[in-house]
């Protein structure tokens, strides 16, 4: 981590302005984002307009595109609403919490030589409105989920480089499918209706 000293962003649209410097650069310092992230105070009135719900599962909402480096995004999980386990095609992933909580449960990589082996639990952790966590494909799978079934939750999730598509595993069989990543809105609109069989939108 570089010795500049973190300044505390003010407000979401000030959060984006210091990504983008910091994306400018050839290398990132994942430290560097993290705290960055974190010291991000959630303010309700400057990300209502992304935050967009679905009744039957949770929706992701482009924000931001970071000029091709990232895209940033806001997650909404109505009650009871989880992801699958899936990996993040060897990008970079940080998740802060703005509203609620979510539970995070990280999985070890299904051994390859062995088919139909159950998925192995590294730990379960919930994070509450504030938190920051990161993730990556050499750390392991994961599943995130909203298990209060009277309050929603609200997660910002940054992706670098962004990819349109990722892996889904099941925790049984290790078997895993690809699917496409698909946007509920972008920039606050409704995104064209994709009929597509295979979604998912971790």
């Amino acid at each position: 981590m570089n010795q500049t000293q973190l300044q505390v962003p003010e407000t979401l649209s000030d959060l984006i302005k210091q990504l983008h410097e910091i994306f400018a650069n050839d290398k990132i310092s994942v430290d560097e984002v993290h705290a960055l992230m974190e010291s991000y105070k959630s303010n309700p009135a400057e990300w209502t307009k992304f935050a967009k719900f679905d009744k039957y599962r949770y929706t992701r909402n482009l924000v931001d595109e970071g000029n091709g480096k990232f895209n940033l995004m806001i997650l909404c999980w109505g009650e009871g609403h989880g992801s699958s386990i899936h990996d993040h095609s060897n990008s970079h992933c940080f998740l802060k919490l703005l509203q609620g909580q979510l539970k995070e449960t990280l999985f070890n990589w299904p051994d390859v030589k062995l088919k139909n082996q159950e998925l192995t639990k590294q730990w379960e952790k919930t994070f509450h409105e504030n938190q920051c966590t990161y993730i990556n494909d050499t750390i392991g799978l994961h599943r995130v989920e909203n298990v209060s079934h009277t309050e929603s939750a609200i997660s910002l999730h940054l992706y670098s480089p962004p990819f349109v598509s990722c892996h889904t595993y099941d925790e049984r069989t290790g078997h895993k499918n690809q699917v496409k990543m698909t946007f509920w809105t972008k920039f606050g609109e409704r995104t064209p209706f994709e009929t597509s069989t295979s979604k998912e939108n971790n």
